[in-house]
């Protein structure tokens, strides 16, 4: 609770609102494709809306953006909006009441139902029934396969259950043990216990094996269940049988363009790393998350979702809604994904006419595309980073050191969380 308990100690009940100065601030985040998206609407802003002034920066620069924004909060020098909020800590600044409630803000409802099907709605209203964030851009988590390696070793075919993935993995080790191959294995996920690496390999696996199922719900933790001993048994057998590298591979070169690994865990900002810096003839592409052999349906995953917020200091609620408007409007989306290879958190997106030719221009990033029809953040829970926090800890010593078994892990892990929640 160390976000939560530095504003409850330091955050004053009620933040004064600027009154000497108009404008309205704007952070984005501190990528060039971001800051060029950034520039590009403040301008287009400025020409419409001369009676409106907005000026932008990029994020100050700092350990991370989560612990600028809570020093901006807890020093009242918040921007007015700011674009790039992990989805995860809006509850919890909807419980400090540092930010605006953004349905009781002129169009808004009526934009965004018409943005977000009724899924994504719940899935971003606060447990006080107000909506305090705009859905914004996503990153799917998706299996990235380097076909060549895999046929190379007689190894099984992605799209992956988790049987046949176990099986290349069983190719790659005996390759490795018999032909001299050292330094080859199937793949590699952050091995740090740090909460936010579980997004990026527990989190969409339980996400794809449960059909998008919450951590929690009521108040309680929901993950006590197959899906998550599933995960953690899989993820475990991987490290066990030694198919996954322990040491430190992201370190190194990257991996994967380095062929130490053929297949990776990732979302669609690596597509343009990997055409600008592979090997000619280099081969991929790009699959579904793994799944147990007996699932059925769509395969969901981790979105890794950003959004925007308004906070409370905003001398203009209004004025800045109208210009966040323009940024997720169609050609603010398309002008993301033109800009930084990111995708707007819209329904439709794969079959919006608006959007095609980009899609057809950029064919690498179609599954991507396909797949943001069946992603989920979040809960909206204002510890969701201490539930991370203790899901890692039980990964590291059943997944990683195999101290304990899937089930007594999920379990320990579900107690904890329930404690942390007071019950």
């Amino acid at each position: 609770m160390r976000y939560l308990l530095l504003l409850s100690v330091l955050l004053v009940p009620a933040c004064e609102r600027r009154t000497t100065d108009r404008t309205l601030v704007f952070w984005c985040s501190n990528n060039a494709g971001e800051i060029a998206f950034a520039k590009e609407f403040t301008e287009q802003w400025q020409r419409r809306r001369p009676d409106k002034p907005l000026r932008f920066q990029p994020i100050p620069e700092g350990q991370s953006s989560e612990e600028i924004i809570l020093a901006s909060v807890v020093g009242k020098t918040t921007p007015d909006i700011y674009a790039n909020l992990w989805q995860g800590n809006v509850e919890m600044y909807a419980r400090a009441k540092v930010l605006v409630p953004l349905d009781t803000l002129k169009g808004f409802l009526d934009f965004i139902r018409t943005r977000c099907d009724s899924s994504m709605i719940r899935e971003i209203t606060s447990t006080d029934g107000h909506i305090y964030q705009v859905p914004w851009k996503v990153n799917p988590i998706m299996t990235l396969c380097n076909p060549r390696a895999l046929a190379a070793r007689r190894a099984p075919q992605p799209p992956y259950t988790y049987s046949e993935y176990l099986k290349a993995g069983a190719q790659f080790r005996f390759d490795r043990n018999h032909d001299g191959y050292t330094d080859q294995w199937l793949g590699y996920t952050e091995v740090k216990p740090i909460w936010y690496q579980r997004l990026f390999n527990f989190y969409p696996l339980y996400l794809a094996a449960s059909n998008g199922a919450p951590l929690i719900a009521d108040n309680r933790a929901a993950f006590n269940n197959r899906y998550a001993v599933e995960v953690f048994r899989f993820l475990q057998e991987l490290y066990r049988k030694d198919y996954f590298a322990r040491e430190r591979l992201s370190a190194t070169r990257d991996p994967f363009l380095a062929r130490r690994i053929a297949t990776q865990f990732t979302g669609p900002w690596t597509i343009g790393f990997l055409e600008k810096f592979k090997d000619p003839g280099f081969e991929y592409e790009t699959y579904p998350m793994p799944v147990p052999d007996d699932h059925r349906g769509p395969v969901y995953t981790y979105g890794d979702p950003k959004n925007i917020v308004i906070f409370n200091t905003c001398p203009d609620p209004q004025a800045a809604w109208e210009f966040v408007r323009t940024l997720i409007d169609r050609p603010g989306d398309l002008r993301l994904m033109e800009l930084t290879g990111q995708f707007p958190r819209r329904q439709g997106l794969n079959s919006d006419p608006y959007f095609a030719g980009f899609l057809r221009k950029n064919p690498r990033l179609v599954p991507f595309a396909r797949q943001a029809q069946y992603i989920r953040g979040v809960d909206n829970c204002e510890v969701i980073v201490e539930v991370f926090d203790i899901i890692s800890q039980e990964y590291q010593a059943c997944v990683l050191y195999d101290r304990k078994t899937p089930e007594e892990a999920v379990r320990d892990a579900a107690r904890a969380v329930d404690v942390l929640l007071g019950n």
